[in-house]
């Protein structure tokens, strides 16, 4: 889905649907959402993940696995089962969870009312890298978004000063919560975002697809800038 939607080994997916199904959420807990169609998943997946658990004071954080983009063909892409179950094994974190649920939403701002609807008093905060920021602007509803929920945004390489510059960092400008004080910002009325450093790594899912890594020394001017996101709505 985008503006994109991953799961038990595949020995445990045999159940019909098991891959959709939404994981078990208290009042009060704070949770991140980290989508994307996990084309193949990949450890900076999970680095993001833990990073968010520790900066941001959550409990937990879901994989959102995505159907597909609907602005890319997805004729190629793996069964949804398929991604959920690689998912799970690359997770492996117990307050790591991995599912296919979409709830009927095509795109990310009709999943989170679905998700805010069903759990009206958990603190949901929703994940990105830098370089979905500096494409923000072309998800559905982005300034919704925004204001619907928290945002945390992760560092990737060579995006943090162009996601910085974007036509919805500069639009939610006085939202923005330093990263020291980021621990507060799953219990933060929306709008407020915050970006975090981190661990940088090339991997993307669409380099591995590829069969290369996307480095960090390549010049900005020769990579491709995304028209749509790969990993969000």
């Amino acid at each position: 889905m985008r503006g994109a939607r991953a799961g038990p080994d595949a020995a445990l997916s045999t159940t019909e649907g098991s891959h959709l199904k939404l994981p078990a959420a208290a009042p009060g807990m704070r949770i991140g959402l980290l989508g994307g169609s996990y084309n193949p998943p990949h450890e900076a997946h999970r680095d993001i993940s833990l990073t968010a658990l520790k900066r941001l004071g959550l409990d937990r954080v879901w994989w959102m696995v995505t159907p597909g983009n609907p602005l890319k063909d997805v004729s190629k892409l793996p069964t949804l089962a398929k991604r959920v179950a690689a998912a799970e094994k690359v997770a492996r974190h117990p307050r790591i969870d991995v599912t296919g649920f979409s709830g009927g939403a095509s795109y990310t701002i009709d999943l989170l009312k679905v998700l805010k609807q069903r759990f009206p008093r958990v603190h949901f905060v929703w994940l990105m890298g830098a370089d979905n920021l500096a494409d923000f602007h072309r998800w559905k509803a982005w300034p919704e978004i925004f204001r619907t929920l928290p945002i945390a945004v992760l560092d990737r390489p060579g995006y943090r000063l162009e996601g910085m510059a974007s036509p919805a960092a500069r639009r939610f400008a006085p939202y923005y919560v330093d990263e020291t004080d980021a621990a507060g910002l799953a219990l933060l009325i929306p709008p407020a975002w915050t970006i975090l450093s981190h661990r940088l790594s090339d991997l993307s899912s669409t380099a591995l697809r590829k069969g290369g890594l996307r480095r960090d020394k390549e010049p900005q001017s020769s990579r491709k800038k995304p028209t749509t996101s790969d990993n969000q709505y």
